[in-house]
């Protein structure tokens, strides 16, 4: 694989998709994590604490989306390359978000060789480690166009 420029491509592994990651200045504030990268998936880990939360005590809806959109991005990437931006996505809110931690999971769905559909869930975390549901999301991501 080439970047543009002609020179090769750096290769696509968890380490060169943290380091994407953390030139992300959100994803910094977030405090995000991509703990598994690779075969046409992506987990996306978010500490959760009180700058988060909305009035009710909940992980705001803003930051479920934004973990559904990265994991989904970043799986994506796994199947079409570095150069990927979200064409667009659809998150369902199945329940509020507690816990400590959350994980989005995004799995490629289907790829062609500009354009994956990606299917994502994201889970809160309890302290104890159990997991529930509280939000899935599809996405639609393309290369980027130079």
């Amino acid at each position: 694989m080439t970047d543009h420029d002609g020179s090769a491509a750096p290769a696509l592994d968890l380490d060169l998709a943290r380091k994407t990651l953390d030139a992300q200045p959100f994803s910094r504030l977030v405090a995000a994590e991509v703990t598994a990268f690779g075969d046409g998936a992506a987990t996306l880990e978010i500490p959760v604490r009180p700058e988060l939360l909305q009035q009710n005590g909940f992980v705001h809806g803003g930051v479920l989306a934004y973990a559904a959109d990265n994991s989904i991005t970043f799986a994506a990437g796994t199947a079409l390359g570095p150069a990927v931006l979200t064409s667009g996505f659809t998150v369902q809110f199945v329940r509020p978000a507690a816990g400590v931690r959350l994980v989005a999971r995004a799995t490629v769905a289907h790829a062609t060789r500009r354009q994956a559909v990606v299917r994502c869930d994201v889970f809160a975390v309890d302290d104890g480690g159990a997991e529930s549901l509280c939000a899935l999301a599809q996405g639609t991501v393309r290369t980027a166009a130079t």
